[in-house]
């Protein structure tokens, strides 16, 4: 069978290698990984619930929260900053344009905030725009959404192929663009470029619409300066492709958490060490931990996924930040 390839074609395209041709699309036209097919199943699902936890009073023992200290003055100043709001949302400003990646802010029936919001909502500057990985719903969360699109009408919003159909009956009519990977956004001021890049995922939001959007990462350039934003992703082979095309990143915002049992986990959420073993593939200066500490999603204790970057703090080729909710985390 002739292999499909899909993109956006209004977008410029920064060729990974000779051969690409976009991105993969199986015989029903949804994504799949370049790399690893994704293949738990909803056995494997029931599996883990009906599975007994072997850290479970480990997990429910632990009084460790993560850090919060937020200075409000870092919102009247012209300086750039990147603000850890938990689990995989950030808040940066760069070069006076500010972005919000993965917004859940508000909870819902299945997740709770084990670390509070560093400011109240409506202390939110204003956001230029919005970068949304993927559909799944820590990532995509409908109410965040809402709220964001009332609050902040101006603002656009940059996500991989097919999310749109997914968020826009959410929005207050935000321009949308969706890109492929290794497509860069045409929405923004010269000075900023942001590429759309791969991750080892899948999407899923109801019971048939698994990968019909896309998932990936974001790797975001100023100039000189660069940050990558991994969303979600397994270990592969990815990580070195993404150096190989667009540089080494300054500041590497990595998932290390919701990776136990791994035996379940690891197609979709990196653990600490195969996130170390990415950084130092990806050749970054600083990694900035996330995806831990925030909601309730695994098996492993809240704080666990710190603890095991702390004690491999050694093999960490570059400098390892401690990611404090609220705090500008930007080293100039």
């Amino acid at each position: 069978m002739k292999s499909k390839f899909t993109s956006n074609p209004q977008l410029t395209t920064i060729l990974p290698n000779e051969n690409w041709k976009g991105n993969p699309v199986d015989e029903k036209g949804r994504f799949v990984n370049l790399y690893h097919p994704f293949e738990s199943s909803f056995g494997d699902l029931i599996k883990w619930q009906t599975s007994k936890n072997p850290q479970a009073e480990e997990k429910k023992s632990e009084t460790r929260y993560l850090t919060v200290d937020f200075d409000s003055t870092v919102f009247h100043g012209q300086d750039d900053y990147l603000i850890w709001l938990g689990h995989a949302t950030y808040l940066m400003r760069i070069q006076g344009t500010v972005f919000l990646t993965d917004p859940l802010l508000i909870d819902n029936t299945f997740l709770k905030r084990e670390s509070p919001l560093p400011f109240p909502l409506e202390k939110m500057p204003k956001l230029d725009f919005l970068l949304l990985s993927h559909n799944h719903r820590d990532h995509c969360d409908e109410n965040s959404l809402k709220y964001l699109s009332k609050a902040h009408p101006n603002m656009k919003i940059l996500t991989g192929l097919g999310l749109e159909s997914v968020i826009k009956k959410w929005t207050n009519g935000q321009t949308i663009q969706e890109a492929g990977w290794y497509q860069q956004y045409s929405l923004l001021d010269s000075g900023i470029a942001i590429t759309y890049v791969p991750s080892r995922h899948w999407s899923k939001r109801w019971l048939s619409d698994d990968n019909k959007s896309l998932w990936g990462g974001f790797f975001i350039q100023n100039g000189d300066q660069s940050i990558y934003f991994m969303g979600d992703s397994g270990k592969g082979e990815h990580f070195a492709d993404i150096k190989n095309t667009l540089g080494t990143p300054d500041y590497c915002l990595m998932g290390v958490g919701a990776y136990k049992p791994e035996w379940f986990m690891h197609q979709a959420h990196i653990s600490p060490k195969d996130a170390i073993a990415a950084f130092n593939t990806l050749e970054g200066k600083y990694f900035i931990p996330m995806h831990f500490g925030t909601f309730n999603l695994s098996d492993e204790p809240r704080m666990e996924p710190w603890d095991v970057l702390v004690e491999n703090k050694g093999t960490i080729m570059g400098n390892l930040v401690k990611p404090v909710i609220g705090k500008n985390l930007l080293i100039f």
